[in-house]
């Protein structure tokens, strides 16, 4: 259903519970079913958080300077998009990754049209150091990537089963959205991106799902067009 995706990752979905670390397994499975849907001839794209090591927002930053403990968390999706293009790389599936920071040591800068040219022939990019900037949050930077390379959406994997109006995990009697708009999101203050992602999907009318990635099989099934998750347009 989809030719080219942007699958937005969070840190914490590689420390596999733990809170802290990357689970080598876990990792490996992710890289699995990437791959297999890299079989299926679609571009996909990466971009991962850095919670799992470090978030400029929490509370073991509260003393520091706001654009340091930024700058620290880009760092930290740089460890996690290695981590990844190991594991596909293991799987057969030639990976790159692509900072907003340069660091050419490790990996290559973010270039946009290099970025689509890896794309094109057919090589999974990982895009890491978010948008590059403080203040701006992983979600933000994988709704920028997802316009800039002309994405047709862009996949959140989370940990529950889509977009609730309230935290399920919490509440039982939460209820899920099967169809949401953006700007219902924005109205209603849920909790699923922070708004500059949501107002740069909206403003440029790129729809997003988000799905549970616990479920082994999810983003092959999401991509093939399967009602799984939760579908926001405009």
């Amino acid at each position: 259903m989809y030719n080219r995706v942007v699958l937005k990752l969070s840190g914490e979905a590689l420390a596999a519970g733990r809170g802290f670390g990357v689970d080598g397994d876990r990792v490996h499975e992710i890289a699995g079913e990437i791959a297999e849907v890299r079989d299926l001839g679609v571009d996909i794209a990466i971009v991962v958080g850095g919670g799992n090591f470090f978030r400029g927002v929490a509370e073991q930053a509260k003393e520091m300077d706001r654009v340091s403990a930024d700058h620290m968390g880009m760092l930290a999706t740089v460890i996690n998009a290695l981590a990844i293009q190991d594991a596909l790389e293991k799987c057969g599936v030639h990976a790159r990754v692509m900072s907003a920071i340069e660091m050419h040591q490790v990996c290559e800068p973010y270039i946009r049209r290099r970025a689509i040219r890896h794309l094109e022939k057919g090589r999974v990019v990982i895009f890491a150091a978010g948008t590059g900037n403080p203040y701006f949050s992983t979600d933000t930077a994988a709704s920028l990537r997802a316009m800039e390379i002309k994405a047709d959406v862009l996949l959140k994997a989370t940990k529950v089963e889509g977009i609730y109006d309230a935290d399920p995990v919490i509440k039982t009697d939460a209820v899920k959205f099967e169809q949401i708009t953006y700007m219902d999101i924005l109205r209603l203050g849920l909790k699923v991106m922070d708004t500059t992602a949501v107002s740069l999907c909206k403003d440029n009318n790129l729809p997003m799902i988000i799905f549970n990635m616990n479920r082994p099989g999810n983003i092959r099934r999401v991509i093939s067009g399967e009602k799984v998750g939760s579908l926001v347009t405009a």
